[in-house]
């Protein structure tokens, strides 16, 4: 049967074009992009032509959905989600708008007649590292299930022309290239130049009375940058809703002089131009200089300030009554980078729309919810005054007011505890004056949430105690999940069959089915079926890393896998000190080598440029790796793989492959992870403390198939609180002592003791996180990983239950966790 799909204009006149889902009617819009887009023939097409014009092709058959969906969420004024973001991770999305688009076989009999391999063309793609891990992924996840879900949404964040860097590595240190995503095209985006915002920075904040005889105090920015809006399609799935990314860009209000450049003076000329671009040049600029954190604080404001205008100004219709802005849209602020986006919405209703403060705050207080991401007092962003007041003036005032009148409630309520007010208080005063992001947000939002059941709790009991205290039905929780879309149905096929096989498809938008396959954990010929699946994406990613890194490894070993962003309290070198301590065992003759499982440790991970310690680990990953690597008595026993420059598409090839996820930062640190609840879905068995989202995933699959190990949060603060002293773990453990001897020694940097002394310095005299506390219970956990690993069938009815009790990871369910308990939304398919 012939399906066609009509191009509606909004005024739902008859249909302008139509788009036949066929194999022919694909290959002809494909070269007819390829011919009037790209403006080349078949014959002399590059492979990046091609992929241009197959992608252009591809999202003609979502737009017909997207502007349906534009105009239905216009005629019904629908109340929408708008999530801020500074970080949106995408992954690529060809494959993803394969799905959605419901194109997969279509795409591929077309391209293979006219003697082009999809594949091929998906290798093409460059990803668009516009985030720097989890919180650019999740937000992504939520994206993907609201358009799934058919909520009313629309992300915004910033076009980052650099996204997170190219990580290489040289002499086995990690070397930041820039990643320049653009560099190719970017078919996927929409860009609407006439539709730019313009955004002040700087100035000061006059007096001046206005026309009704009220004094009144406004903002004279000193200079001002464009911001250029580029849209992108966020489809759902199974011709859902396809939801709208709004990224924007940063421009020159007036990018060039022609005087001045008349006159020979070419780089003035366009200063500007590069003054203001560098705002969205780069994500996350190194913020160790004054000139970071300025931009830092730059990006924050540029990007929340285009899309409130945008929303208040674009979106809503003209005439809309502000008064009613609650009924319409909720700001969910990812953390605390957008926070600055109260103040302004603030200052939009007072300076802008001549607001009494009163009603002003009344609104702004029911628009915004706040998700916190850390328990790491140093990732709660805190603004000096001096640079807020220096940057946005007139924001700075605006807190002021908010604070003043925030203390003055509480000293009512808490009339002689004034210690406890100056806790509360958004300004902090020591150690310079600042301004607490978390605290303006708990004071604005209608609710604070957490990402997991522990971290709300330590949310709730140490970071942000007084306020919960002072507003306890304020504060919730949310645990994260993934979208099953792309991290099972796109990024594992074979299990993705496998399951639709056993249970149906509706898994696919209903992750709670899964529980269906639990029986079959019991049945020898579906373990059968999984394991060859498992051993298939071990095929795979062995492919992989030899043409994508070099790397070798061995497919019928144990893929042991630890990928996450390089940070101490996620504790890489808690699994390292297992890996040296091994390595040291089997070298001595401590423990025969064929009494070792045959594992390939596999890491993947990025160090912040300026995180001098991180850099340190990795380097020293990387030697450890290559010294295992080239022992020819190890080959086949012990490989360290560690491919350089992890994103989400190799996240999607390695993590299918994995039989054992690796999450053992310190109890009490992580807030959730996400890559965990990937490797279970994945039919990955976990090895973890009892920590962030790990705590409900042991507790969903069972004690007998997790591997837990460690301090728990409060044995963590007791030991810490006594005053703990990492050197008499060293000096009491023989194991660690060694491993930790061996580094120290040089075996791994040539003889030179001096290379990895501070990270061995670190671990002795700080410890931060507890690695060394934690070792022996590690190992002893390891141990128990190898005696279940030897029972395949046992092992493999252990990751069968696993993928089975996953369901409550999906991100579809923290939405709707989201819709019922923060935003209280409704769906709204296209067409109702």
């Amino acid at each position: 049967m012939v399906v066609t799909v009509a191009l509606v204009t909004a005024d739902t006149t008859p249909p302008i074009a139509t788009r036949e889902h066929t194999v022919d009617g694909f290959t002809r819009e494909f070269l007819r992009e390829l011919n009037f887009g790209q403006g080349v023939d078949l014959t002399r097409a590059s492979v990046n032509d091609k992929y241009l014009a197959m992608a252009r092709t591809v999202r003609h058959y979502l737009m017909t959905r997207w502007i349906e969906t534009l105009r239905r969420q216009a005629e019904l004024q629908a109340k929408s989600v708008a999530y801020l973001s500074a970080e949106f991770l995408l992954g690529r999305q060809l494959d993803n708008a394969l799905l959605a688009s419901d194109l997969q076989d279509i795409v591929r009999e077309g391209l293979a007649n006219l003697g082009i391999d999809l594949d091929e063309l998906r290798e093409a793609e460059v990803e668009p590292g516009l985030g720097n891990g989890g919180l650019g992924r999740l937000a992504a996840c939520f994206i993907d299930s609201l358009a799934t879900m058919n909520v009313p949404s629309i992300g915004y964040g910033i076009r980052y022309e650099y996204g997170i860097f190219q990580q290489t590595f040289v002499d086995g240190r990690q070397v930041e290239k820039p990643d320049d995503w653009l560099r190719l095209g970017s078919p996927w985006e929409f860009p609407h130049p006439e539709a730019a915002v313009t955004v002040g920075f700087g100035g000061h904040v006059e007096q001046y009375q206005a026309d009704d005889g009220v004094v009144r105090r406004r903002w004279v920015p000193g200079w001002s940058v464009l911001g250029v809006p580029y849209n992108y399609m966020v489809p759902g799935y199974a011709k859902g809703r396809v939801n709208t990314l709004r990224l924007w860009s940063a421009r020159a209000t007036h990018a060039f002089d022609l005087q001045i450049f008349n006159s020979g003076d070419y780089a003035e000329a366009v200063r500007a131009q590069t003054f203001a671009e560098n705002i969205s040049k780069v994500l996350y600029p190194e913020d160790s200089t004054p000139q970071g954190k300025e931009l830092r604080l730059q990006q924050q404001y540029f990007f929340v300030a285009c899309s409130i205008k945008d929303f208040v100004d674009q979106v809503l219709p003209e005439g809309y009554d502000l008064h009613r802005l609650p009924e319409r849209i909720v700001f969910q602020l990812n953390d605390t980078h957008p926070v600055i986006a109260v103040p302004e919405l603030m200052r939009v209703l007072v300076d802008e729309k001549g607001w009494e403060w009163d009603e002003a705050w009344a609104v702004t207080k029911q628009c915004f919810a706040y998700t916190c991401h850390t328990l790491l007092p140093e990732a709660l962003e805190v603004w000096p005054v001096e640079l807020l007041g220096r940057l946005l003036p007139r924001h700075l005032e605006i807190i002021y007011r908010i604070n003043d009148e925030f203390l003055a409630e509480l000293r009512e309520t808490y009339p002689n505890d004034e210690l406890r007010v100056r806790r509360m208080s958004i300004i902090a005063e020591y150690p310079v004056r600042a301004v607490r992001m978390a605290y303006l947000a708990t004071v604005a939002a209608t609710k604070v949430n957490g990402v997991a059941e522990l971290h709300s709790q330590l949310l709730r009991d140490k970071v942000l105690d007084d306020f919960a205290g002072y507003w306890p039905d304020k504060f919730t929780n949310v645990t994260n999940g993934v979208t099953p879309r792309r991290f099972v149905k796109l990024s594992n096929p074979g299990l993705s069959d496998l399951v639709t096989e056993a249970i149906g498809d509706g898994w696919v938008t209903d992750l709670d089915q899964l529980s269906g396959l639990e029986p079959l954990a019991d049945d020898a010929e579906f373990r059968r079926r999984f394991r060859e699946v498992k051993q298939a994406n071990k095929r795979r990613i062995t492919d992989v890393l030899a043409a994508r890194d070099g790397i070798e490894v061995h497919p019928d070993t144990m893929f042991d896998v630890m990928v996450k962003r390089l940070h101490e309290y996620k504790r890489q070198t808690l699994k390292l000190l297992h890996i040296v301590s091994l390595y040291e065992k089997v070298t001595t003759g401590k423990l025969r080598l064929e009494d070792v499982t045959p594992r390939t440790f596999a890491f993947g991970a990025k160090a912040a440029p300026g995180y001098v310690l991180a850099k340190q680990i990795i380097h020293l990953i990387n030697a450890v790796g290559s010294t295992i690597n080239s022992d020819p008595a190890l080959e086949g026993r012990l490989t360290v793989a560690f491919p350089a420059n992890y994103n989400v598409t190799l996240a999607e090839t390695l993590i299918p492959a994995a039989d054992l996820s690796e999450q053992i930062s310190l109890a009490g640190k992580e807030a959730s992870g996400t890559g965990n609840m990937k490797f279970m879905l994945n039919g990955a068995l976990t090895i973890g403390t009892d920590d962030g989202a790990n705590v409900e995933i042991r507790r969903l699959v069972g004690d007998e198939n997790f591997f837990l190990f460690g301090l728990t949060e409060p044995q963590v603060a007791e030991l810490v609180d006594r005053g703990y002293h990492p050197s008499a773990y060293y000096e009491t453990n023989e194991d660690l002592r060694h491993a930790l001897d061996l580094i120290a020694s040089g075996a791994f940097s040539g003889g030179d003791r001096a290379v990895f002394e501070p990270v061995v310095s670190n671990l002795l005299n700080e410890d931060r996180f507890l690695a060394l506390a934690d070792f022996q219970a590690y190992v002893d956990a390891q141990a128990r990983v190898d005696e279940a690993y030897a029972d395949t069938e046992d092992w493999t009815r252990r990751a069968v239950l696993n993928v089975a009790r996953g369901g409550f990871f999906s991100s579809d369910r923290s939405m709707r966790d989201y819709i019922d308990g923060i935003w209280h939304t409704h769906p709204v398919p296209p067409g109702s």
